[in-house]
């Protein structure tokens, strides 16, 4: 059995200013797609087959598979739309490769769910469209998704079956590509030819009020996990949405694909309980952790606290989300409020942080600090301090260079590119121990799974940027309306909206 590997994934925030390059991408191409230290491999043990593979190569090999990887593009950080020529260029290049692969019995795709690209809008189905284009029908098409990805109606008709994310925080990718590769190899040896049923809700949630471990996402995903058991079911899956796309296919979806034909009728249904059961829990979609209404409340819990070190989400300038990430909003709070002991990770300033490396550790440098990819969100900060610490960047590892400035009590990580910090190693190269210290800001939204498990308080600041999530302060033009929580009563009722999901 041989199964192509191939996909572009990338977040797009197009309210942001910046445009995503070629130069945004980290690309994998052929066997170094099988076996690269990515964000898929090493595997991690816990999926169906409760193993753990070295690589993705040693998973292919204990499904019995001969894999045929042709390219992988993911984005370095979640960032604005796409340049179309940048999303073309890696199109083609995956059309080509499948074009000279010969015999394939199925393909997967790597995806997100959110990639935009200029005058294309939603990359993902212009990449399958392209695909079926060159190998037909019958040819079974696999996907791994994010939970926060946006489907068309077009995808959903042109990919057989599609695996999501069930945790947020994220720590099951590796499992959700084994899951996409499993169900795509069952289904090629016993001839089955699956019929996924979508169906698109109106609503749009940001990832922090959606997350996993509680309610209401705990129940759903339940109700996924019973709905899966049925007969002929293959897989159900619940996709949270990205908020912060404006577009028109722009909302949260649910989907219950069927292993043949003969299913669909127990799959139309269980699809539109999921999705009614998704939409009567719509005002119920919260945070599942302390939340400050402002910075200056964020700032002054934490220093009041009796925990030993609080981190602060700095949330509404989540590079994570796509946002440009160097709004000095909360660091202008921080100085202001002369916070004896805190950390603020990170602000990106190329020349800030080439001044910093020139002057060298020990010296006194004034600086004109963000505010210059965000414009929208703040201006330009003037601090002057001591450059404490240097990282000097891994280019090849796709790293940021690290200058950490001390201004009164503050230690602002500065970093020669867009980037977030998500481990507590990412602090370490810092030379900062962030649990040593009494604030720690980090510019996201959640915690990552690491940072969150280690935090002894997590709050998370209603802070201001292309990230809010008060969502009905942002400049939406695109999305469908009506959508909540930007119309806040309307009538809905589940309706299937893909071909595929009528087919027979």
């Amino acid at each position: 059995m041989r199964i192509a590997l191939a996909g572009i994934s990338h977040e797009s925030l197009n309210f942001s200013p910046l445009v995503t390059s070629t130069n945004d991408f980290q690309v994998w191409r052929g066997q170094e797609l099988l076996l690269a230290d990515s964000h898929f491999a090493p595997y991690a043990a816990g999926g169906p087959t409760k193993q753990t593979y070295a690589s993705l190569a040693d998973m292919m090999q204990a499904l019995g598979v001969e894999p045929v990887p042709i390219l992988h593009a993911h984005g370095l950080s979640p960032s604005g739309i796409v340049e179309e020529r940048a999303y073309l260029q890696l199109r083609d290049e995956i059309v080509a490769g499948l074009q000279r692969a010969g015999r394939l019995d199925g393909i997967c795709l790597i995806l997100h769910g959110a990639l935009l690209v200029e005058n294309i809008w939603s990359g993902e189905t212009d990449l399958v469209r392209s695909i079926r284009a060159v190998v037909g029908n019958d040819i079974l098409i696999s996907a791994r998704l994010d939970l926060h990805g946006n489907l068309t109606e077009e995808f959903a008709n042109k990919t057989d079956m599609w695996t999501v994310y069930r945790t947020a925080p994220h720590r099951d990718a590796p499992q959700t590509l084994e899951r996409a590769l499993t169900l795509l190899t069952r289904c090629i040896r016993n001839g089955h030819r699956p019929q996924p049923v979508f169906i698109r809700i109106p609503l749009l949630l940001p990832g922090e009020i959606a997350t996993t471990d509680v309610e209401p996402m705990k129940s759903l995903l339940a109700m996924v996990a019973e709905i899966e058991r049925q007969p002929g079911i293959l897989t159900a899956e619940i996709l949270v949405g990205f908020a912060w796309a404006d577009a028109a296919h722009a909302s949260g979806s649910v989907a219950v694909i069927a292993e043949d034909e003969t299913h669909l009728p127990t799959a139309r249904q269980e699809a539109r309980r999921l999705a009614q059961a998704m939409w009567d829990q719509r005002h119920n979609f919260t945070f599942d952790q302390e939340v400050a209404s402002s910075v200056d409340e964020a700032i002054d819990r934490a220093l009041a606290a009796a925990e030993s070190a609080v981190f602060i989400a700095d949330s509404g300038d989540n590079p994570t989300a796509g946002t440009p990430g160097d709004v000095p909003y909360v660091l202008s709070r921080l100085l202001d409020k002369e916070v004896p002991d805190a950390i603020l990770a990170a602000i990106p300033d190329k020349a800030a942080a080439r001044i910093c490396f020139e002057q060298g550790i020990g010296a006194t440098v004034t600086l004109s600090l963000g505010g210059k990819l965000d414009t929208k969100h703040g201006e330009p900060l003037t601090v002057t301090g001591t450059v404490e610490h240097l990282y000097q960047a891994s280019h090849e590892a796709n790293q940021a260079a690290i200058a950490t400035l001390r201004v009164g009590g503050v230690r602002i990580l500065i970093t020669d590119t867009r980037t977030f910090f998500s481990t507590l190693n990412d602090f370490q190269k810092a030379g900062v121990e962030p649990l040593d210290h009494k604030i720690v800001v980090v510019k996201l939204g959640y915690l990552m799974p690491e940072l969150r498990d280690a935090a002894p308080r997590e709050i998370l600041a209603l802070s201001p940027g292309y990230s809010d999530m008060d969502l009905t302060r942002l400049p939406y033009k695109y999305v469908t309306r009506p959508i909540f929580p930007l119309d806040k009563e309307f009538a809905w009722r589940p309706m299937i909206t893909n071909i595929a999901g009528y087919a027979g």
